[in-house]
């Protein structure tokens, strides 16, 4: 990656975050025509109006920066990761003053060091690390008034002075079955894989579920798509969709099974890594994903600092760093701070943090076509 495309991308980066500023106006307008959108790959920069009003209300605010830091990933098995996210910190004119970065490295030891030494270096709140070992590590380490923001999705983390920003199962879950359930596909099936993401998607599906009046059936775990459909016959004949919250290798085997059967596929934010236009077997099913109008003008500054895609992972870098300058020159850098009520937004989608630790989240709901997405629905919170 050369100096100039770096410099590049941070004048793009710039350019972003005044978009994010100055754009708040838009919302309403966009809003009325979220139906409409098509194409996600191909959205103009400029689409980002309306992204991050939160953040435009506090450009005012005169209480000075505040003192935090930011755990990256930088060296060890991880550093490409690392390099990635700090491209994506850097965007917007980068952390700025009182956001120092430390190196997080690769285990959950590195982590709790490079924690230790930001608090002694007089960081009040810490965004990162991204791995869930890592993140128990931290918080083991540092005093519990020290906030710490982990861009891990596992919502078991959460709580302990510990709190989520990944995005999580039930983040997925939330926008999925909301527009299932407003287009009465009212009987569904869930099929996840084993471990503790399979666990956490049906934990988070299911009282969703029963609140919107949705049939979720027994939730099917499977490794291959051998068997789906007696598994799904068993279960009562063909159900009216499927919820295919994991992006592993069973993904695509799963929609060749499921293929002209008749059932609406519908999967969550991790789909949104994939390039699934593509291919057929995914033609018209959902996913959950980040609003496009919020998303693209991020992912194509990022692109062109970095040389390459990003995806949600460096999103949620880049809002880190936000919410640690908002919160700042509001001078909450505190638990209190991250509770605010009115909640922020981001590149990724608004949000808002729980007392429990986890974090609301607005998603899209986007739909596949032949070589493009088009905007079906969206959460709020």
């Amino acid at each position: 990656m050369s100096a100039d495309t770096t410099e590049r991308g941070r004048q793009r980066g710039r350019k972003l975050q005044e978009i994010l500023y100055e754009c708040s106006a838009a919302t309403a307008k966009v809003t009325g025509r979220r139906a409409f959108l098509t194409g996600l790959a191909a959205t103009p920069f400029l689409t980002g109006c309306g992204v991050a009003d939160a953040f435009r209300s506090e450009t005012t605010k005169t209480g000075g920066p505040g003192q935090a830091a930011l755990l990256l990933p930088l060296s060890g098995q991880s550093a490409q990761l690392g390099e990635m996210l700090q491209t994506a910190v850097s965007l917007g004119g980068g952390p700025g003053i009182g956001i120092e970065i430390y190196d997080s490295g690769s285990t959950p030891e590195d982590a709790a060091a490079a924690a230790r030494n930001a608090v002694d270096g007089g960081a009040r709140m810490l965004v990162g690390p991204v791995f869930g070992a890592q993140a128990r590590a931290v918080a083991a380490a540092i005093p519990r008034n020290v906030p710490v923001v982990t861009l891990s999705n596992d919502v078991s983390l959460a709580g302990d002075g510990v709190f989520v920003f990944g995005v999580t199962p039930a983040h997925s879950a939330q926008a999925v079955l909301s527009l299932a359930s407003q287009r009465n596909l009212r009987d569904i099936a869930l099929v996840v894989p084993p471990g503790t993401f399979g666990a956490q998607s049906v934990a988070a599906a299911q009282p969703l579920a029963a609140s919107l009046g949705i049939r979720l059936r027994a939730p099917l775990v499977l490794e291959s798509a051998s068997g789906l459909r007696d598994a799904l016959a068993a279960g009562g004949g063909l159900p009216d969709a499927v919820y295919l919250p994991a992006a592993d290798a069973s993904l695509r085997p799963f929609a060749a099974a499921l293929a002209g059967l008749g059932p609406q596929l519908i999967g969550s934010a991790q789909w949104a890594a994939l390039d699934l236009e593509a291919d057929r077997d995914f033609r018209d099913a959902w996913f959950a994903a980040p609003d496009p109008l919020r998303f693209a003008p991020f992912k194509e500054a990022f692109a062109e600092a970095y040389g390459a895609p990003g995806g949600i992972i460096s999103g949620l870098a880049y809002d880190g760093t936000e919410l640690l300058r908002v919160l700042g020159q509001r001078g909450q850098q505190t638990r209190r701070g991250l509770l605010n009520k009115e909640g922020f937004s981001g590149v990724v989608g608004p949000y808002r943090f729980l007392d429990s630790g986890e974090c609301q989240r607005g998603l899209a709901v986007l739909k596949v076509g032949a070589g493009e997405f088009s905007m079906i629905g969206a959460t709020s919170v």
